[in-house]
């Protein structure tokens, strides 16, 4: 019940306990600065799908200047979309997406946005639990699974026996998890650009176009030819190229979810920091792995569309290759397992956490077992960003637009609602737009975002101005303001405690901590020099898998000491 005007004097008058910490703004104690965003982005786009999605791009059958130069546009759109939506709104409020979408729109749509964010986590961990099978498949030679339903008993196998371990660990060992694969973002990073100076060796070897690559001239040639050749006959363009690179991560940018990372960040211009994963991990690991992709296609004879992530790797990397998409397809999966299980644990609420983790486990293995997400992953993110984008549009709408509008912030909230109608109204009907568009291929699910932001918004202004946002609250959100005031004294003093323990417990490293660092670096650096000196002609490829492989062993053993003492 809203307080009396009398009752509202100070901010001690304000009960804020029954407010849990997970719908509380953080402090400004907790903040980060650039370092942390700087690696997190660095280290979180740079995943299994790559493998996939690089790929891709190489059968849609677009020219190398469509896919260098577009996706250079498509993945600047992306950058702006979290510096100028995401990141201001986030560091604004606070708040994670969840949290404020049940401040605008009540429980009932978190839990229903909750149901579908889990269902799409399920699909693309499924995905990646693919791609990391179709690494240990190359190894036990079972046959390729290019078709959208599985071909062989063992793959079956394989798919239940990761998607266990996957499931287990993403629900016992998380933490341990997390810190694994902070490690995997440099060694990746580096596997793809070895991969792609090896792939070449075998290109221009195999070119009677080019003998080598002395100029950008002679490197587009060899493209042209080799990795991205032109149809003139695919439905794909330069523009399919800058619309996927767009929405790649639209659920992210501008559904928002990301305002759980940024609600962290010191200032919001640090949106501008994710453009170290669009570039340093997107664009290059996408282009890298497109050129390993045509190598393994050219190596043994075939076409891209009868290979998987794991063939490619292992034909041009060997056994460094496997490990690879193992690692890459296993980090990305437990993360997604994990949130997935998150959102699906707001609805089944009566159990813990791990045992919802471990039944969306269990779901997202029998999915794996079915190679159609893998096979259409590209489709499957752009139609996912699709129907969650709308979410977004409610949300920067009810942020900025309301107050313009001389509309009321929150004021479903205000009445109490548990279910903001014309805020799921709209959504509905920006899904229905997504749905009708995909199915008739009007508008082909790339070139959507626009028009259904678009349509989200204008149909929330409208629907919410007549269920009551044009109206006024002013105890209401005077009410409001003494919460929000009375949250930031009681997090700053519990985050500045926090803090202080943290000072008084800080470690001392020791002079090994220096050593093991500067080994797990030179690994890398080893890595990638060998992959030079292959592409230069001056080091035997059967030698550099060696190489590639000792070095791959070596870092992972001194970086997980070296993160162990962090």
């Amino acid at each position: 019940m809203a307080l009396r005007k009398e009752d509202l004097q100070t901010v001690e008058d304000i009960d804020v306990s029954h407010i849990p910490k997970e719908d509380r703004p953080i402090s400004q104690y907790q903040l980060h600065g650039k370092r942390r965003f700087l690696g997190l982005f660095a280290g979180e786009h740079v995943a299994g799908t790559e493998f996939v999605i690089g790929a891709t791009f190489v059968m849609w059958g677009v020219a190398a200047s469509d896919v260098i130069i577009g996706l250079i546009f498509g993945n600047l759109l992306a950058v702006l979309t979290w510096a100028l939506f995401t990141a201001p709104i986030a560091t604004d409020t606070r708040l994670t997406l969840y949290t404020y979408l049940k401040k605008i729109s009540g429980p009932t749509m978190q839990k229903i946005y909750n149901a579908i964010n889990g269902i799409f986590f399920c699909i693309i961990g499924g995905a990646m639990v693919t791609v990391s099978a179709s690494a240990v498949r190359e190894i036990l030679n079972i046959p390729i699974q290019t078709t959208w339903y599985p071909t062989s008993l063992s793959f079956i196998a394989i798919v239940l026996a990761i998607g266990t371990i996957v499931a287990v660990v993403a629900a016992f060992g998380f933490k341990s998890v997390t810190q694994f694969s902070s490690i995997c973002a440099p060694w990746l990073g580096v596997v793809f650009v070895s991969g792609a100076l090896v792939g070449l060796y075998y290109l221009i070897g195999a070119s009677t176009s080019v003998t080598g690559l002395n100029s950008m001239s002679d490197f587009m040639i060899l493209a042209n030819e080799s990795v991205w050749v032109s149809n003139p006959e695919s439905q794909f363009t330069f523009y399919h190229v800058i619309a996927f690179a767009w929405i790649a991560n639209l659920a992210m940018h501008g559904g928002m979810s990301d305002m759980a990372i940024f609600r962290y960040a010191k200032k919001a211009r640090y949106g501008f920091i994710s453009a170290v994963g669009m570039f340093f991990g997107h664009y290059v690991a996408w282009i890298c792995a497109g050129i390993m992709g045509a190598t393994a296609a050219v190596i043994l004879s075939t076409s891209l569309t009868q290979l998987d992530a794991g063939a490619v790797a292992y034909n041009v990397l060997g056994v460094t290759g496997v490990i690879a998409v193992i690692i890459a397809g296993w980090t990305t999966s437990n993360p997604t397992i994990y949130r997935a299980g998150l959102a699906f644990q707001t609805i089944f609420s009566k159990h813990s956490v791990k045992t919802v983790t471990l039944a969306t486990g269990a779901l997202i293995t029998l999915i794996a077992c079915f190679p159609f997400v893998f096979t259409n992953l590209l489709d499957v993110v752009g139609f996912m960003g699709m129907i969650l984008l709308p979410v977004g549009a409610i949300i920067v709408t009810e942020h900025w637009i309301f107050p313009k509008l001389g509309f009321t912030r929150y004021w479903a909230s205000y009445k109490k609602l548990h279910l903001n109608k014309p805020a799921l109204s709209s959504w509905i009907i920006s899904a229905l737009f997504v749905i009708v568009m995909t199915m008739t291929q009007v508008i082909h699910v790339y070139f959507l975002a626009v028009p259904t932001w678009l349509i989200a918004s204008v149909s929330y202004i409208y629907l919410a101005g007549k269920a009551g946002a044009k109206e006024k609250y002013p105890m209401e959100e005077r009410e409001e303001k003494l919460i929000q005031e009375k949250l930031t004294k009681e997090q700053d003093r519990d985050a500045l405690l926090e803090v202080e323990a943290q000072v008084t417990t800080e470690k001392k490293f020791s002079s090994l901590f220096s050593v093991t660092a500067l080994l797990a670096g030179g690994s890398i650096i080893t890595l990638l020099v060998s992959s030079f000196m292959v592409f230069s002609g001056s080091l035997n490829i059967d030698i550099y898998k060696i190489i590639a492989l000792v070095s791959t062993v070596a870092y992972f053993v001194f970086a997980t000491y070296w993160t162990k003492k962090v």
